[in-house]
């Protein structure tokens, strides 16, 4: 059984619109919430030309996964609706994924995708058809706090948890999203779908960028931005020029392979300068940063965050853990102050707050990382 959704209506007075990708994840979650009584509707975001997708492997929010989508809302008896999405999805996905790598960040969509569309967009909507809540397949957990208020959390499974990329999420809409997966692993949502009869029980997971054929991001640049990409120097930390490259938008920050650099060093991606289309590469310990700025900050501490630090733990990608830092607020953003330097850190990515680096941590909130200094001083030569 689920954990209660935590309103004081019986569930047959409960309206839950689910949002229904296609996937197991999804289609549990309104499957269970039906065979609890709670009065669902299923609604499915369709994003892109799913013509083209439909019988593309791992394609997210195309034709396959709506059919698959319809075909689970049939077989538990809920009403389905499928929503035109593609402009807006285009507008605040698609086009910002663009712009971003051509100014020389690595941009993550998902998170973009989950502020814009899923929990404004779609919450919107919900509200339009008379939902009191509206849930997702998303591994986060949510729980009230003993103050009232309700909070997110790293999901029970860690393979799974997908906070990273729910941290702008605010606190408005948390009253009224609903995660029931959180506490939950995913043999665990399988189980339950083989149990239930579904269709899309052993479906494969959908790929991370829905939009992007075969994973050419460059691809996508290019029939959006016609000539932006634009070739120039790889050139050493130390001013030295030591190749060409065809456009910033194949390289991230961190990145040692494909540099094609017979130097008999191994360099790394140090950063990108979009202005003057160059590459800068150089040793691994360049790559070490201590300060993060970051913008677009969205705050979910139970005290503002000021000037003077506080401890945290933050994540700088979806795949490393939670490391301590130091928060400081700042005009339109914030400052963290790494207490170990962390590798790699990109302009685009996202820095995520957390009260702990324990499994089941709380989410403070996050931004976008604006810029990076590094932990030591770095030739400023190129």
């Amino acid at each position: 059984m689920l954990n209660s959704l935590d309103l004081p209506k019986p569930p047959h007075e409960t309206r839950v619109v689910v949002a229904m990708s296609g996937g197991v994840d999804s289609s549990v979650v309104a499957a269970l919430l039906k065979r609890e009584g709670y009065d669902v509707v299923g609604v499915t975001l369709q994003l892109y030309d799913h013509g083209a997708a439909v019988h593309r492997k791992g394609a997210c929010c195309a034709g396959q996964d709506i059919h698959d989508a319809r075909r689970v809302a049939e077989t538990i008896g809920i009403p389905h609706y499928v929503l035109d999405y593609e402009d807006r999805f285009r507008e605040e996905v698609i086009e910002r994924f663009a712009e971003s790598y051509l100014s020389g960040e690595t941009p993550i969509p998902c998170v973009e995708c989950n502020r814009s569309i899923k929990f404004r967009d779609l919450l919107a909507t919900a509200r339009d058809l008379g939902a009191d809540l509206l849930a997702t397949g998303h591994y986060v957990a949510s729980r009230r706090l003993p103050n009232g208020r309700r909070a997110l959390f790293r999901a029970a499974d860690p393979e799974r948890d997908q906070s990273y990329f729910l941290y702008a999420t605010t606190a408005e809409q948390l009253e009224i999203l609903r995660f029931p997966l959180g506490e939950r692993d995913k043999s665990e949502t399988r189980a339950f779908a083989r149990e239930l009869g579904l269709s899309v029980a052993d479906k494969a997971d959908s790929q991370d960028i829905c939009f992007v054929p075969q994973g050419r991001y460059s691809d996508v640049i290019e029939r959006l931005k016609p000539g932006a990409i634009r070739p120039g120097d790889i050139v050493h930390v130390d001013g030295r020029v030591l190749g060409r490259h065809e456009g910033i938008v194949h390289y991230t920050v961190g990145q040692r392979r494909g540099l094609k650099l017979a130097t008999g060093e191994p360099l790394y991606v140090v950063r990108l300068d979009a202005d003057a289309a160059r590459v800068v590469v150089g040793p691994r310990a360049a790559l070490a940063t201590k300060t993060i700025i970051v913008a677009d900050l969205n705050w979910l501490g139970d005290r503002p965050l000021g000037p003077e630090p506080i401890e945290a733990a933050v994540r700088v990608r979806s795949t490393r853990p939670p490391q301590p830092a130091l928060l400081r607020a700042l005009p339109g953003g914030a400052e963290v102050e790494l207490l170990a330097p962390e590798d790699g850190v990109s302009p685009g990515q996202a820095c995520v707050f957390y009260d702990s680096d324990g499994p089941r941590a709380r989410v403070l909130g996050g931004g976008t990382i604006a810029r990076t200094a590094a932990a030591a001083p770095v030739s400023q030569a190129a």
